[in-house]
């Protein structure tokens, strides 16, 4: 009989008190005062505002339980406008910086705005929103307007006129390609500026009301790639201009100039009063010019008086780059063009994102989690490279802002935030059905009972849990972090040795022997260890039963350390630098394994590749062994355990290619046309462990018919996710936006899998014994067709005669 034991626990709950949090760690969103001398920040969704290097900070909006969000100065240059989710809705929110007058609220059908720039005259701003709209919100008059809609994608940048009468903006005009849009407000009428042919983003008027700057991805200069017969365009993006009226000179052709006509190069003019600005449409597009700049991959741009900025990136493999690292390093040049110079100059390196104020040549830009402001000149001018915080350094110190942090009520705002964003981005409008106000009021008064920031995302993952929907995580948060002492690797099994007294070496792990990451630095020049070897000591500490290598391996990731070896020769030191994970070289280990093993049962006929998931990784290792496999006269392509991701599409295009011809020359082999097409059959193998792009592959796999599918049904989660919304604690949800529809089961693949032909599984005993039964039977099914149907070359007759005549 059951009994219901009551237990009473009596806590001070110390994580839900008061704290105060680093701003540098949590800075989210910037803006400059229009004259430059002051900043407006986001600190872990809290408004602030403060003068570059003096005064005091101030603080506005309520203390906790709200969340703001793209705080920026008004035109005025006295207050500031932001939204806010103050009774569990996003809304507008204007503040006094004099603090004179009450904070105003305008509570608005606005969605969730990605977006927002105000007018420089008037008392309206430009919002876009997740519903993909673009909207002009009158302050005075509490009125909304739809301006336009994008039906492919967000809008991707929007700027008003000077004279704040015209706004120009991108839209998508089919799934590829933006293109440029004018809005007269006066008329309300739209006109386009450029053709949907490329991609034209970020539109930017001049101050002066004589060009509309932007970027656009209109350069198809094709590089070589270095591994296949492939071509791509790593660059493709250049700033452009269009000159807005027919009697305006090109500004990359200036005017004669006297040899005393001083130039005023730097000087901090400020923006003149709203000139009328007038353009002449007819014929527009054929105004637009190139700035005499390479091209790159270019990532903003903005204007200010007789310049332009604009940042780009360096070409960088994909391995180094996180969507999580929201304040990390950057990577991106600043420059700006003189227009009295003609001349590009570097303003900084290193940064992640810039903003120009309204009414001066000043800047502001990011750099991982610093803020710096300086005048627009080069970049070695004056003391710019003193890191010091400074007016003579252009360095914000971001420690005078303090942030004070309620636990609870912080994850009061984060749980409706949550529930919010599922509520505006679940692929289906209905929710499928799903009562999700029923499921906030199921969880929301469990709230209360939260003492931990790990209790706080269980409620999270069993709120979206009732999803019944894949992809729907939380990740990251401020948790209470203990120390973290990391593990070093030496990448070998050991076993005691009683009699030696040590470890004795009964494996080392060979993997990439030229790679630091995977392999063993056991096997590495100057280490001299093989099997059988007996690790004795490590950094002068003995091992014995109790105290195995692990144990004297902690704190010591990616660290040199001497080890003491038995050898047959006798005993020595020798120096290594551990791995912090064993995991690259095992995973090497395995992938050489069941290749080797493919080659030797079929005798060097089948090639084998293993993708462990579809994004950068298993591309790369895709394509480094698609290199020499694809010679082969069948091919097993493992896809087990795979991550998923986004490139499984690119990986089937390269195993859907038809063999159709050759390349016959004199001397060589026949070369297949296309390159690197199979000869003969494939197979895959799949499991319960690939999921979401892995799904899709093996699903894919079978639509295409490109062979038979081996394994048991997969994981069954394919509906795609966007991270991008950030919480205020840094951590992050995501919501299943893209859902999967294939033409032989419609949506029937998300929450069921896809089942193989011929359906085989390894058992616990299977791993045990080290067989793999899996791949045992696609080697059979691969020699069984290739026996059917033996792959051959043509006789490449009869060959042509010539005759002179």
């Amino acid at each position: 009989e059951m009994e219901k034991i009551e237990i009473e626990y009596h806590s001070f709950r110390p994580q839900r008190s008061r704290k105060f949090v680093s701003p540098s760690k949590f800075l989210e969103e910037y803006s400059l005062h229009p004259k430059g001398h002051s900043l407006s920040l986001v600190v872990r969704g809290k408004p602030f505002s403060m003068a570059n290097w003096e005064e005091g900070v101030l603080r506005y909006g309520d203390l906790h339980g709200v969340r703001y969000r793209l705080t920026q100065w008004m035109s005025d240059g006295r207050h500031l406008i932001s939204l806010s989710d103050k009774g569990g809705e996003e809304g507008i929110e204007i503040f006094d910086t004099h603090l004179e007058e009450e904070p105003k609220r305008l509570e608005l059908n606005i969605g969730r705005p990605l977006n927002m720039k105000v007018s420089p005259v008037k008392d309206e701003i430009l919002i876009s929103n997740h519903r993909q709209e673009l909207l002009l919100v009158d302050l005075k008059r509490k009125k909304t307007t739809l301006i336009d809609q994008s039906p492919y994608a967000r809008f991707e940048g929007f700027d008003w006129s000077s004279d704040g009468r015209w706004i120009v903006y991108s839209k998508s005009g089919t799934p590829k390609t933006f293109s440029l849009y004018l809005y007269h407000l006066e008329s309300k009428k739209i006109y386009p500026l450029t053709s949907p042919r490329f991609r034209d983003v970020q539109p930017y008027f001049d101050v002066e009301g004589k060009y509309i700057y932007f970027l656009s991805y209109r350069e198809f200069n094709p590089v070589y790639d270095s591994h296949y017969f492939d071509l791509g365009f790593p660059k493709g993006g250049k700033p452009y201009l269009i000159v807005l009226r027919n009697n305006l000179p090109n500004p990359f052709e200036p005017l004669p100039k006297s040899p005393d006509e001083k130039v005023e190069e730097g000087k901090d003019s400020k923006k003149p009063g709203p000139t009328k600005v007038e353009i002449d449409l007819e014929g527009i597009e054929k105004r637009i010019l190139p700035f005499p700049v390479p091209e790159r991959r270019y990532q903003q741009i903005e204007g200010a008086k007789g310049k332009v900025l604009f940042s780009y990136e360096p070409v960088e493999g994909s391995f180094e780059k996180s969507w999580m690292a929201k304040n990390g390093e950057g990577n991106q040049i600043l420059e700006y063009f003189d227009f009295d110079l003609q001349k590009t100059e570097i303003l900084a390196r290193g940064i992640n994102d810039f903003k120009v104020a309204m009414d001066s040549n000043v800047v502001v830009y990011r750099s991982g989690s610093r803020l710096r402001v300086l005048p627009i000149r080069p970049e070695d001018s004056g003391k710019t490279k003193d890191p010091t915080p400074s007016r003579e350094s252009g360095w914000i110190d971001l420690e005078r802002v303090k942030v004070e942090v309620d636990p609870l009520m912080e994850w009061k705002q984060m749980f409706r935030e949550i529930w919010r964003l599922q509520r505006d981005h679940f692929w289906s409008p209905d929710m499928c059905g799903l009562d999700w106000d029923k499921v906030y009021h199921r969880y929301e008064p469990l709230l209360e009972r939260l003492a931990t920031r790990s209790e706080f995302s269980d409620l999270i993952w069993e709120m979206q849990g009732e999803l019944g929907t894949s992809h729907a995580y939380e990740l990251g948060g401020d948790y209470r972090q203990p120390p973290a002492y990391y593990q070093g690797f030496l990448g070998a099994d050991f076993k005691y040795n009683e009699e030696k007294g040590g470890y004795e070496i009964l494996h080392i792990i060979e993997g990439d022997p030229w790679s630091l990451t995977f392999s063993s630095p056991l096997i590495h020049p100057g280490a001299g260890v093989s099997k059988g070897d007996v690790l004795l000591a490590i950094d002068g500490q003995y091992l014995d039963k109790e105290t195995p290598p692990e144990k004297l391996l902690v704190h010591k990731r990616k660290e040199r350390v001497q080890l003491l070896i038995e050898t047959k020769e006798g005993r020595k030191r020798i120096s290594v630098s551990t791995l912090d994970s064993e995991f690259p070289c095992r995973y090497r280990e395995w992938v050489e394994k069941n290749r080797s093993y493919v080659l030797e049962a079929t005798k060097g006929r089948v090639g084998y590749l293993h993708i462990p998931d579809m994004g950068p990784f298993g591309f790369a290792e895709f394509h480094r062994y698609f290199l020499h496999e694809v010679e082969k006269d069948g091919l097993i392509v493992d896809v087990r355990y795979n991550g998923g991701g986004h490139v499984s599409q690119l990986i089937l295009e390269k195993l859907a290619r038809k063999r159709i011809g050759y390349d016959i020359s004199r001397w060589g082999q026949p070369d297949p046309y296309p390159s690197d097409s199979l000869l003969g059959p494939i197979v895959a193998i799949t499991n319960e462990d690939a999921g979401s792009d892995g799904d899709i592959f093996s699903h894919c796999f079978k639509l295409y018919k490109l062979g038979t599918l081996v394994g048991k049904r997969t994981w069954g989660g394919v509906i795609g996710i966007w991270p991008r919304h950030f919480l205020v604690d840094g951590s992050i949800t995501t919501q299943p936006e893209f859902s999967f529809w294939f033409v032989d089961v419609g949506f029937g693949v998300e929450n069921y899998g896809t089942d193989p032909d011929v359906e085989v599984e390894n058992t616990p005993m299977d791993w045990r014994d080290g067989k793999d039964r899996q791949l045992d039977k696609a080697i059979e099914i691969i020699l069984s067709q290739l026996e059917a149907n033996p792959p051959k070359l043509p006789e490449f007759s009869p060959k042509p005669r010539l005759e002179v005549p």
